[in-house]
């Protein structure tokens, strides 16, 4: 009966083989749950800064009703504006720093469309005091598009005119005014150069007479310019009396 049983046993095994049958399934394993996505991100803060000083200018750039007061749909568009700039803090209030930002961004199509710079073959560096911009163009093309500046306050006004950089100092300390960081420093005119500003680039209401920049875009100039280069200004700064 043994021998029998164990015959039997692999005679079935052969068909199963041989035939292509299979065993009856056994039981199914529950699918997998299907994995969570990553999570929303929580919807921003309501914006509710204040009416700000450049409040008509904002809103008329945005095309939003000017009325020079603040709603919370302007505080959301200039709050937009801000972090597209990448501006901080971006937090919907039209300051200084987001108005002169705005006017920068506006003469980016064609900052010399007054023909206020003079056009050369060679690299002039065009400073803006009337709205505040610098940029570089070589011929009529702008190789540095047009950034925010700080010039001199009152009193010590950057001086207009032609000038060229006669030296460059990429970390320099200021000698005048209590050993004042003043990086990547391209001098033009009797110690006035364009640098770098930390901080605040609108603080004081202005500078001793240079051109200050925010530390990369004066990183950036100083990639690009070189001794001997010339250095435009013309114009004057908002809030000085000549």
């Amino acid at each position: 009966m043994a021998t029998g049983a164990i015959r039997g046993a692999a005679a079935l095994a052969a068909v199963l083989a041989l035939g292509g049958l299979t065993r009856p399934p056994g039981p199914q394993r529950p699918p997998e749950p299907a994995a969570a996505g990553a999570p929303r991100s929580a919807p921003e803060a309501p914006c509710t800064s204040r009416t700000g000083p450049y409040q008509r200018e904002l809103e008329a750039y945005l095309e939003r009703p000017v009325d020079g007061i603040q709603s919370p749909a302007d505080c959301a568009a200039v709050r937009t504006f801000q972090q597209a700039q990448g501006l901080r803090p971006a937090d919907g209030y039209a300051d200084l720093g987001t108005y002169r930002t705005m006017v920068a961004v506006q003469a980016r199509p064609d900052p010399n469309a007054q023909g206020l710079c003079p056009v050369r073959p060679h690299r002039v560096t065009c400073v803006d005091m009337d709205r505040q911009l610098l940029w570089v163009q070589r011929d009529a093309k702008v190789v540095f598009a047009p950034v925010p500046i700080r010039t001199g306050r009152d009193t010590q006004e950057t001086r207009p005119g032609w000038h060229e950089v006669y030296w460059r100092d990429e970390d320099h300390y200021s000698s005048l005014y209590d050993n004042s960081p003043m990086p990547y420093s391209q001098f033009f005119d009797e110690g006035q150069a364009v640098h770098g500003h930390r901080g605040d680039l609108y603080d004081y209401g202005g500078s001793a007479g240079c051109v200050n920049l925010t530390v990369p875009d004066a990183a950036r100039l100083w990639d690009l310019l070189t001794e001997g280069d010339a250095v435009y200004v013309w114009g004057t700064k908002p809030g000085t009396d000549d």
